[in-house]
């Protein structure tokens, strides 16, 4: 697992920790190999800096997975993000649309704030869906292909 604020550097642990405090940007990222998920929280006003952090423990954390390429799930709660600059907006759609890490399925966990509005846009083409709760997220990413249609 990787847990990451903006005025420290990325921490490995191996428990789940909890972030306090003020700083800027946070997220944490964890690979489920057992599950082929990747799950990820992000919070916070992402600087360009945090984006590097970001994709760094992304590479990490995809490394530990033992599905094909792109056959991975992804849940992604946004919840406590802030409004981004349309600069970091670019940026996450970016790293959206990069085709070694698209997973099978995505889904986020959003609050309905303006934050939501600027996800959506991010998103782009992706076929991505958004929740108000992590556990519909995860149900929805768990369904097959099948069933999802």
């Amino acid at each position: 697992m990787h847990i990451y604020g903006s005025n420290d550097p990325i921490q490995n642990s191996e428990t789940a920790g909890v972030l306090v405090g003020q700083m800027s940007a946070e997220f944490s990222i964890e690979a489920d190999p057992a599950r082929d998920l990747i799950r990820i929280r992000m919070s916070g006003f992402f600087t360009q800096a945090d984006i590097q952090a970001f994709l760094a423990a992304r590479r990490e954390e995809h490394a530990k997975l033992h599905c094909g390429p792109n056959q991975h799930l992804t849940l992604n709660d946004v919840r406590d993000m802030k409004i981004q600059s349309q600069e970091m907006v670019d940026a996450f759609r970016e790293i959206l649309a990069d085709p070694h890490f698209q997973s099978r399925r995505l889904a986020f966990v959003v609050s309905p704030t303006l934050a939501r509005t600027q996800l959506v846009r991010a998103l782009d083409d992706r076929y991505a869906r958004c929740f108000e709760d992590s556990w519909a997220a995860e149900a929805w990413l768990n369904l097959n292909s099948a069933e999802a249609a």
